[in-house]
């Protein structure tokens, strides 16, 4: 049975039982409140009650008058009852009648109206069926009343709307990952191709292949392991184990010193507890992705900040450094993969453009968040706020 169907017989049904109840009810209060028999059976003023002499009833006093075989008083006794009960059964016939005559009426006014109320339903279906990869950008967009079946088809548009832009960001993300890729590969190629064809090629040419090559192979692998923890990030925490992101900072901080006294950079750290559930080397990868762009994306004799600890019910990590100027409108596209700033190339020397997207990957996989706000006079700030897990 279609849902239409079922809602018809629904209506019908729901009206035959009130009507069978309603019907119940009023023969009830009829039958209760019906005064025929008081009224007949009250003697009319001025009229004898028994027989006198020379009266229509008799020819002389005490003679009995006879209907179809049954004495008159017999008969006019009952006659109030009977009267009482085919008022009743007709009234009750008539009642059954109109009832049926109505319960046909409400199925098919049951039937009209499921339809009506589910052909935006059907509405949605049909888009349903219409979606694919490449309309995804189509919509319901529902005109009506802010109804149950216009917060549906608006649920519908808005995942479609994510659907149309994890799409998007995923064909992004492929190509850019293939260029990623594409780039180091060709490097490789050509010096050993452009080498092997020299007959004459010294050791000091085959080693700066070599060197050449070893290069483009690090910078492969260091972005094949950034994607795997991207793409293991937003697989989402299958265990969690208790970790602090004042630890994680810590380690992280320890990776680039070396990096931050070569650029002569001040680095300050305020490292309060910040206990969190989770994946200890995703939170890890977490913290020394924001602590190595703090750095790599600074300037020379710049700054930077760390700060962690807890507010609210949240555990945060806090990295604040100098560098270029970063417009606010450009925020939100740092955090896109392969994505940097204007003018700085993706998987450059200065590294793979996966850093925020990976922190973005892991907060969002422990359920928390990461925002950034940029400087002024340059630089940025970014914050990563993750559940607090006691003691």
């Amino acid at each position: 049975m279609t849902v239409r169907l079922r809602l018809t017989a629904l209506f019908g049904g729901l009206f035959a039982l009130t009507g069978a109840v309603l019907l119940a009810v009023n023969y009830e209060l009829v039958k209760r409140n019906l005064p025929v028999s008081d009224v007949l059976l009250a003697p009319l003023p001025g009229f004898p009650t028994q027989p006198v002499p020379g009266s229509p009833l008799g020819p002389f006093p005490g003679a009995r008058v006879f209907i179809d075989g049954r004495p008159a008083e017999e008969v006019i006794t009952e006659l109030p009852g009977r009267l009482r009960d085919d008022a009743l059964d007709s009234l009750l016939r008539q009642s059954l009648i109109a009832l049926a005559a109505l319960g046909v009426a409400s199925v098919g006014l049951g039937w009209v109206v499921a339809g009506r109320v589910l052909r935006p339903i059907g509405d949605i279906t049909a888009a349903a069926r219409r979606l694919s990869e490449r309309n995804l950008h189509e919509r319901i967009a529902m005109e009506g009343p802010a109804d149950e079946l216009k917060e549906l088809a608006d649920t519908f548009d808005g995942m479609l709307g994510r659907l149309d832009a994890a799409f998007d960001s995923q064909r992004r993300f492929v190509a850019n990952a293939s260029h990623q890729l594409r780039t180091p590969l060709a490097i490789m190629r050509a010096e050993v191709d452009v080498t092997m064809a020299d007959p004459d090629a010294t050791p000091a040419q085959l080693r700066a292949m070599g060197a050449t090559v070893g290069e483009a192979v690090q910078r492969s692998e260091r972005l094949i392991d950034a994607l795997l923890v991207l793409a293991r990030g937003e697989r989402g925490v299958p265990g969690a184990e208790r970790a602090d992101l004042a630890g994680a900072a810590e380690l992280a901080l320890a990776q680039v010193a070396a990096e931050a006294e070569r650029l002569g950079l001040r680095v300050q750290s305020t490292l309060g507890p910040a206990p969190v559930r989770g994946d200890g080397a995703l939170l890890e990868q977490l913290a020394a992705n924001l602590v190595d762009n703090a750095v790599r994306y600074n300037r020379p004799g710049g700054w930077a900040h760390l700060t962690t600890g807890r507010v609210g019910g949240r555990s945060f990590l806090r990295v604040a450094n100098s560098g270029p100027l970063v417009r606010a409108e450009d925020v939100d596209a740092l955090f896109e993969p392969f994505r940097r700033l204007a003018g700085d190339r993706a998987g450059g020397p200065r590294g793979t453009g996966l850093g925020l997207s990976i922190a973005r990957a892991v907060a969002t996989a422990h359920g928390g968040e990461v925002t950034a706000r940029p400087y002024a006079e340059g630089g940025m700030e970014v914050t990563v706020e993750l559940p607090w897990a006691d003691a």
